[in-house]
């Protein structure tokens, strides 16, 4: 029996990407280790106002919260998670980094390399520079991270795309292991009835859904959706865009950009909701779209499991194109025309529902974790 420490900047309930991703795998490795989680209270209203550090234990893991110095600072830095690494690290035989641009990044690698631990790192598609803030990731590139790539016993990837990206920074092949990101396929046996987001947010039944799931940001490409639409509601009648997931500081302008296009009264924007109503959202939905994305998107699984087709512009997918859905050009036309294909094509979207209920196997959680523990025993100290 292993003891492994999964270390991951955010853990707040309602998460998803790399927080439901660690909260499925250390349920699955708790079956035969001991997991326990290093987290911040960050972006918890309810934990953010603790001054000091708290355990939980969460289907047979523990998860330890440390406060933050300071509640509104993005890099949520934590002493008190320094002081907790520097005494209980050694006591561990294997580290899994779930990010690498964060205070608590720079902290494990400092300990890993006193204590003599050996740890993974996941970059969770994180590696790129992009978007925002691009000078002050190269800064922490040059000062910190590529030590963090460097000094890591092996880094994992989420497809082979990402492969490539860490190659670019510098990491050896030998030392990458792919692993697609996994779901417990338990936890959906029983999925929401249909027609209950449709109720609760009054969509009439003869609308059809284009479903828009994941954070209001810039660089998710919503601006491309927007023009998408407008072109597919003047072509395919009764055909709603209802836009699910929290705002990232890019909600205002997306809503300036829909009645600008004059398709506002045809936009549903539901604001962020969680567990089971995400779940009816896709159940209710003709095609999932995510125009733009990096990694290895939860969601993504999450329709697989409601029979969604799935419409999106990046390619680092390569069970996606025709197969469960279509990856398409980057421009309003091409994502146009991938949605009113799967809309108005009833063999097409009927194919297209049979392969999520296949492809889904894939990616069963206890796959996943088998293959992390074969990475984890590959690097500990004998």
């Amino acid at each position: 029996m292993m003891r492994i420490l999964q270390v991951i900047p955010v853990f707040s309930a309602g998460f998803g990407g790399p927080v439901s991703v660690v909260r499925s795998i250390s349920k699955e490795l708790a079956k035969r280790h001991e997991v326990v989680v290093y987290t911040t209270t960050a972006l918890d209203s309810r934990r953010d106002v603790e001054s000091s550090s708290f355990e939980v234990e969460s289907d047979g893991y523990q998860v330890v919260y440390f406060p933050r110095i300071f509640t509104s600072v993005g890099f949520n830095i934590s002493p008190a998670m320094a002081k907790g690494l520097d005494e209980t690290l050694s006591e561990y035989d294997i580290v899994h980094l779930h990010s690498w641009r964060h205070f608590q990044d720079m902290i494990v690698h400092h300990y890993a390399k006193k204590y003599g631990v050996p740890y993974v790192l996941q970059a969770h598609g994180s590696l790129p520079r992009i978007v925002a803030k691009q000078k002050l990731k190269w800064m922490y590139d040059v000062l910190f991270g590529c030590r963090l790539l460097r000094d890591s016993s092996k880094v994992i990837a989420l497809s082979q795309r990402e492969v490539q990206q860490y190659k670019a920074a510098g990491v050896s092949e030998k030392r990458i292991s792919v692993i697609p990101n996994g779901i417990d396929l338990s936890e959906y046996a029983n999925l929401p009835p249909k027609g209950s987001f449709r109720k609760k947010f009054d969509i009439d039944d003869e609308q059809r859904i284009v479903l828009y799931l994941g954070r209001i940001y810039k660089s998710k490409g919503l601006d491309l959706l927007a023009e998408a639409f407008s072109i597919i509601s003047k072509t395919i009648d009764k055909v709603t865009l209802v836009v699910v997931g929290p705002d990232d500081g890019y909600s205002s302008t997306f809503s300036r950009l829909i009645s600008n296009l004059c398709i506002k009264e045809k936009v549903l924007l539901a604001g962020f909701v969680e567990g089971r109503d995400k779940l009816a959202a896709l159940v209710d939905s003709e095609v999932f779209v995510t125009p733009c994305f990096h990694g290895f998107p939860v969601t993504f699984l999450e329709a697989l499991l409601t029979d969604c087709p799935i419409v999106t512009t990046s390619d680092e997918l390569d069970w996606v194109h025709n197969n469960v859905g279509y990856v398409v050009e980057v421009s309003p036309v091409g994502l146009a025309r991938g949605i009113s294909t799967i809309l108005q094509d009833i063999s097409i979207h009927a194919r297209f529902r049979e392969n999520c209920r296949e492809t889904i196997k894939n990616f069963g959680i206890s796959t996943v974790v088998h293959s992390l523990e074969d990475t984890y025993k590959s690097v500990v100290r004998k």
